[in-house]
């Protein structure tokens, strides 16, 4: 999509109750044409109930759901341009992966020759030429996920909406089918809007996510901007772990401050464009970004620690300090060779390094 390019999507104001519960309040997005974009939350902030009502399973109490700039106001779910992949994959035992993914076409009322043609074609698209004849029960969990996909890709919707595409499968199998996804996606260039709790397959899968709390967007960006520069307090700690503290700045530059926590550390923080420090209220370091060593002369923003646990995770070691004010910050880093044989033991005094471009800024 450019810059010019009108959004596949656009969702103004969009509410929806239950009852006297507000599920959806005032929900607006506009997702770019062919993009992956993931909404994401925990359960209850209204996700579901959001791609239901762009389905056009739940009517909206209020607000306004266009694709391709139409107002879906009046459209029944049957004539939206969308298909949707539920959790279950809801396959029909009784049919063959052919009879599966034919489905829907009959039911259009296409002629054979065009039934053929696009069943072939999603087959190809999704690797099943060879088990068109095989039925679900015959299937792997990642198979019956495929002919899930390939029966809505058939009909060419424009959006292809994913309820937990992932849940059903192992964890060893949900790398390799979101690779699948990502590669089918960029190859027909469908946009793909996908409802998850996972963090790490929103971050993987999508090119933007909203994150989603209470029935509201709270955010919607890049992941990569969702991560390193949220604008919350409740998205930064939502997307990932992350060390917080609270306090306040005083400002030495556009660029730069010296940040107080209530604690009484203190903490330079740096960066490239300025900011109105005096809005700052508190600052936060992922544990990738902390640094541990014996020197204190080798590290910004150093604190005096005492290493309280290490766990070893295989690619990761995932280091817990205590430092003088009794609160516990986490560290994590990468492993290299055959382990740091020298490096610090449980037990061992330290000093934490809080790099002072690596704070996470808030003012929320």
């Amino acid at each position: 999509m450019t810059g010019t390019d009108p959004p596949i999507l656009e969702l103004t104001d969009v509410s929806k109750s239950f009852g006297r519960t507000p599920v959806l309040q005032d929900v607006s997005l506009a997702v770019p044409r062919g993009s992956i974009v993931a909404l994401l939350g925990a359960s209850g902030s209204g996700k579901t109930t959001l791609l239901q009502i762009i389905a056009g399973l739940h009517d909206p109490d209020g607000g306004c759901v266009k694709i391709g700039g139409r107002d879906m106001g009046s459209v029944p779910a049957f004539e939206r341009p969308v298909n949707m992949m539920f959790q279950s994959y809801a396959l029909f035992p009784h049919l063959s992966v052919l009879g599966n993914i034919e489905y829907g076409l009959r039911a259009r009322g296409l002629d054979r020759a065009e039934r053929r043609r696009l069943v072939a074609w999603a087959l190809e698209l999704t690797r099943l030429v060879d088990l068109g004849g095989r039925r679900p029960d015959q299937l792997s969990g990642g198979q019956r996920q495929r002919v899930a996909l390939a029966r809505c890709l058939v009909m060419k919707p424009a959006i292809l909406l994913l309820d937990e595409p992932m849940a059903a499968l192992d964890r060893s199998l949900r790398a390799q089918v979101q690779r699948e996804l990502i590669a089918i996606q960029r190859a027909i260039g469908t946009t793909f809007i996908l409802v998850t709790h996972d963090q790490e397959e929103a971050m993987a899968m999508s090119d933007y996510i909203a994150v989603m709390d209470k029935g509201r967007i709270v955010q919607f960006d890049k992941p990569r901007t969702l991560y390193e520069r949220p604008r919350s307090r409740f998205v930064a700690s939502f997307l990932g772990s992350i060390n917080l503290f609270d306090g306040a700045c005083q400002a030495s530059g556009a660029r730069q401050c010296r940040f107080t926590t209530h604690e009484g550390l203190e903490i330079l923080l740096e960066r490239n464009e300025p900011i109105n420090w005096e809005l700052v209220g508190a600052v936060g370091f992922r544990p990738e970004k902390i640094l541990i060593s014996r020197k204190q002369t080798s590290l910004e923003n150093p604190i005096p620690g005492v290493i309280e646990q290490i766990t070893y995770t295989g690619s990761l070691t995932h280091t817990t300090v205590r430092i003088a004010t009794d609160r516990r910050l986490h560290a994590t880093s990468m492993n290299f060779g055959d382990g740091a044989v020298d490096g610090p033991a449980q037990g061992d005094a330290v000093f934490v390094g809080l790099p002072s471009g690596a704070g996470v800024i808030l003012t929320e």
